[in-house]
């Protein structure tokens, strides 16, 4: 017995007709009438009587048909459920992204992949690299824009190349370095902020002060981006930032080169489970990954 033979049999026995059934299901008639019998053969009792050309359902078989009614309506919403679950529901999915990026790359990520699938609702989750990758590898989100690892990515992730960016000395305008670049060894003696461990950034951060050749003395972690531009804009402290949150804070907040020797890159990237490398949605969004790629 199999869930394609209780399918047919509700359909035979709502039509009364094994020519009915077959336009219906898009079955031959022979295929119809095979199933039928090899279902009462699998069930042990009779379903079906022969009056002279016709096959008639038994009560038999017209209580097997209401009740597999409901069988059939729980296996589709469990099977539903089951993709929802995995993240390929074909109107909804879950996109992980870094709190720098929703000034400008994610809206248009976001506005693109909508173009291209209009019906799709797209649930925004903020949070540190770390925090992201682990809800992609666990499933909880679909796909994920952050700063790539440069090493130690798990095999099974798709990565879609965005764009590169740098860490710049960031000031107050009022603080502001005198020199055009920044030689990080002479500033051992300043105050810093960064964001929590986590953070791309600051992982980055401390791989400049790493090959500057000493410990930066840090005074406060924020959790978010914004917030420490405040605070930098605000002369509380120095720090290291994005070049591509200039435009967000550029009259408030001085962003200066670093020197070549302690230069960081961030490699921005779309990721995803390649396991969901069919679904639709995820297809649209690496779509607009790669246009936005190719025009930046």
């Amino acid at each position: 017995m199999t869930l394609k033979k209780l399918e047919i049999l509700c359909s035979f026995v709502r039509t009364g007709s094994l020519v009915k059934t077959a336009d219906e299901l898009q079955l031959s008639s022979v295929s119809i009438h095979k199933a039928l019998h090899s279902l009462e053969a699998g069930i042990g009792c009779p379903l079906f009587i022969k009056e002279g050309r016709q096959l008639k359902a038994l009560p038999a078989a017209v209580y097997l048909a209401e009740a597999s009614v409901d069988l059939l309506g729980d296996v589709e919403r469990i099977l539903k459920k089951t993709r929802s679950k995995a993240g390929v529901e074909s109107g909804q999915i879950r996109l992980g992204s870094m709190y720098s990026l929703t000034a400008n790359i994610i809206p248009r990520i976001i506005m693109g992949t909508k173009i291209r699938r209009p019906d799709l609702d797209i649930d925004l989750y903020l949070g540190s690299n770390a925090d992201l990758m682990k809800k992609l590898t666990e499933g909880n989100i679909d796909a994920v824009v952050i700063a790539a690892p440069a090493e130690g990515l798990l095999d099974g992730i798709e990565i879609v190349p965005l764009f590169e960016d740098h860490l710049f000395f960031a000031s107050s305008k009022k603080s502001k370095p005198k020199e055009d670049s920044i030689d990080l060894s002479t500033y051992a003696q300043e105050k810093f902020l960064t964001l929590q461990d986590g953070f791309a950034t600051t992982s980055g951060f401390y791989d400049a002060f790493e090959l500057a050749g000493f410990k930066p003395d840090v005074v406060m972690k924020v959790g978010d981006i914004f917030s420490l531009m405040n605070m930098v804009s605000s002369d509380m402290g120095r720090s290291l930032l994005p070049g591509r949150v200039r435009a967000l804070m550029g009259d408030a907040i001085e962003f200066t080169p670093l020197l070549p020797k302690y230069q960081v890159t961030q490699r921005i990237a779309l990721m995803y489970l390649q396991a969901n490398e069919s679904n639709p949605n995820i297809l649209a969004l690496a779509a607009e990954a790669r246009m936005l790629h190719r025009n930046n």
